[in-house]
């Protein structure tokens, strides 16, 4: 019927359980849920000192997962664009003319908007200024699928604020699941 908060310092897995394992193994026995990131030794921990409690993921490491993959997919075709701009530029080199860029509507070249569109990938619409509003209209143009997967990854985190109980949760979380599979299947 209380919170039992246990800090310890460090990082080390065999080091924390022999802190932790000085609590008492009655209290130990009663903690019912751990919240803890996804690293191996957090599971050691707490499967070690804590063993009747359910381990949950904290919903900021699940998010930023997605959100990760998400800059991984802005790079990959970051790189995409960056050869095509290198190889537009020998192939003008080789016909002796100078090489200029398409300027999108934002400003921007391709290769610049590859660069600068990296924060308003992690932002909510509503939060993006005037001129990410306008790099997010032209990236999505240019790349639906940055767009299918980024209003994948708001859709989680919506899951998360609107919904509290774990009942009403893990059913959006399965249908979620499902549209990002559906996803990776088309790519």
């Amino acid at each position: 019927k209380g919170t039992l908060v246990a800090m310890v310092k460090g990082v080390k897995s065999d080091f924390i359980i022999k802190k932790l394992q000085r609590l008492p193994v009655g209290k130990r026995a009663m903690v019912k849920s751990v919240t803890m990131d996804m690293s191996n030794s957090m599971y050691k921990i707490v499967r070690k000192c804590f063993p009747n409690a359910e381990q949950i993921v904290d919903r900021f490491h699940v998010q930023k997962l997605m959100y990760d993959a998400l800059q991984d997919l802005r790079i990959k075709h970051r790189w995409e664009v960056m050869a095509e701009d290198n190889r537009m530029r020998a192939l003008y080199k080789e016909k002796g003319l100078e090489y200029k860029p398409e300027i999108l509507s934002c400003g921007d070249s391709l290769k610049q908007l590859m660069v600068r569109c990296s924060r308003l990938l992690v932002r909510k619409p509503n939060d993006w200024t005037e001129s990410q509003a306008e790099r997010a209209k032209v990236l999505f143009c240019r790349f639906p699928d940055m767009k299918e997967f980024y209003y994948l990854a708001l859709r989680l985190g919506k899951i998360y604020s609107d919904y509290n109980n774990k009942d009403v949760a893990r059913p959006k979380l399965a249908l979620w699941f499902n549209q990002v599979e559906q996803w990776n299947c088309e790519e």
